[in-house]
């Protein structure tokens, strides 16, 4: 009611993008207003490009821009290792770590029975596919230590183990340069599990 229709109209829209609250969406909106036409321009092309161009990898399911994403068209990745992640940005976080060399599997979220999520919802059946149909050996679950996510790992290693692959989780506990006294009860606990020998 304090905006021009047009205006509060974007600051409704900005609002609903996950962390922007209403003081976010105001800032956001006031500074796009600001800029030059050019600039405000370039922003919706951006947008309006990335929701034409981007799709699915038809092997992953990571964002692409192409067909087959560049990861998955590459010869210098290890195909008999798939890392699987619940999200996009999960491989990015991964990539950043410049270690991992394998090929993954999105799985477009995790299965989550209070938000109605179900197995057959994601992309697990296309896993269960490039399994049997490629030679690979071992399959890293990273999904995020939380419930839907532990969830999600143990239904997908009761699946892939019969089929006698070697099924791993990422380890899970105590961040590096973390303190002790910081940490909470479940990740020190995670911690104790996940120890190794040195």
């Amino acid at each position: 009611m304090y905006y021009p229709k047009s205006l509060a109209k974007l600051v409704g829209a900005l609002e609903k993008l996950p962390g922007i609250g209403p003081k976010s969406a105001q800032r956001i909106a006031f500074h796009i207003l600001r800029e030059s036409d050019e600039e405000a321009r370039a922003l919706a092309e951006a947008i309006t490009e990335v929701k034409d161009k981007i799709t699915q990898c038809k092997i992953c399911y990571n964002f692409s821009d192409q067909e087959i994403c560049d990861i998955c068209a590459s010869d210098k990745r290890d195909k008999a290792t798939i890392c699987v992640v619940a999200e996009p940005r999960d491989v990015i976080a991964m990539e950043k770590t410049n270690e991992y060399k394998g090929m993954y599997h999105v799985l477009q979220g995790v299965i989550s029975p209070m938000d109605g999520i179900g197995p057959d919802m994601l992309r697990i059946r296309e896993l269960q596919q490039r399994v049997t149909s490629n030679p690979v050996k071992e399959v890293i679950l990273a999904t995020n230590p939380t419930v839907e996510g532990d969830t999600t790992a143990m239904y997908l290693a009761a699946i892939l183990k019969p089929l006698g692959l070697k099924v791993t989780r990422i380890a899970h506990g105590m961040p590096v340069g973390g303190d002790l006294d910081y940490a909470d009860q479940a990740t020190l606990i995670r911690a104790l599990e996940w120890r190794r020998e040195i």
